[in-house]
């Protein structure tokens, strides 16, 4: 990875491959997602959550049943209505100049990014603004420095409320196939209903309960999993 800080400068010519494929790392069978994004993520997949090493709550949309298996990906097609911030990132990243401020860094040996090509999409207008590739790419980079921050809030509350749960889940494929997710933790619809007035309270004054209303409502996605694997099957 060759990473720089982007400026319309020196990255003038660059230019970024904005399709999809198993040749930009989207042949996945799940990705982190975010808080902050929430609300667009659960219409299209489930969102489970794992502990990372430092304890905290990681939220994963989930996006195939097998290894390597995206099943929202069809050729160079991604078929959901939304596409999770780390995905739609593709080569940028947030760093911090001097100051603090955060910035945009670029990987220049990403597979998206072509030199001085006649494909893709170009990051800056001929002026120097924002090309609309990059500007999706910033949207996507707001969304999670977003997400980062709400983090810790997150963990503790959910913790504390014991929130996310344990879960073990078995997804019937068909008469002879079911596949068994472990290890994860999932916000059902139950829990919530559990929770007294006081901890209703105190989710939704730290913006929460919204999150975690849309963490157990996209537990249903399940069966569109089932529904995508089953049709690659036929």
């Amino acid at each position: 990875m060759t990473t720089a800080r982007l400026d319309n400068v020196n990255h003038s010519n660059i230019k970024v491959l904005t399709g999809h494929g198993a040749a930009f790392g989207e042949a996945v069978n799940q990705v982190a997602v975010f808080a902050s994004e929430f609300a667009d993520v659960q219409r299209d997949y489930p969102i489970l959550f794992r502990r990372d090493e430092q304890n905290m709550l990681q939220a994963l949309a989930i996006l195939g049943l097998g290894r390597d298996e995206n099943l929202y990906l069809d050729g160079d097609r991604w078929d959901a209505f939304y596409i999770p911030a780390l995905m739609r990132r593709g080569p940028f990243m947030i760093g911090f100049a001097d100051g603090g401020e955060p910035v945009i860094h670029v990987d220049l040996d990403h597979p998206r990014i072509v030199e001085d090509g006649s494909k893709g999409e170009p990051l800056f207008l001929p002026q120097g603004g924002h090309a609309p590739a990059l500007e999706a790419a910033v949207d996507a980079l707001r969304t999670i420095h977003i997400g980062v921050e709400a983090a810790n809030a997150l963990t503790t509350l959910f913790t504390e409320m014991k929130l996310a749960e344990p879960v073990q889940l078995q997804v019937s494929v068909s008469d002879t196939e079911v596949v068994d997710f472990e290890g994860y933790l999932a916000v059902t619809p139950e829990k919530i209903a559990s929770l007294d007035g006081a901890a209703l309270e105190r989710l939704n004054k730290a913006g929460l309960l919204e999150v975690a209303v849309f963490a157990a409502a996209s537990l249903t996605n399940m069966s569109r999993l089932i529904a995508y694997r089953q049709r690659r099957s036929a």
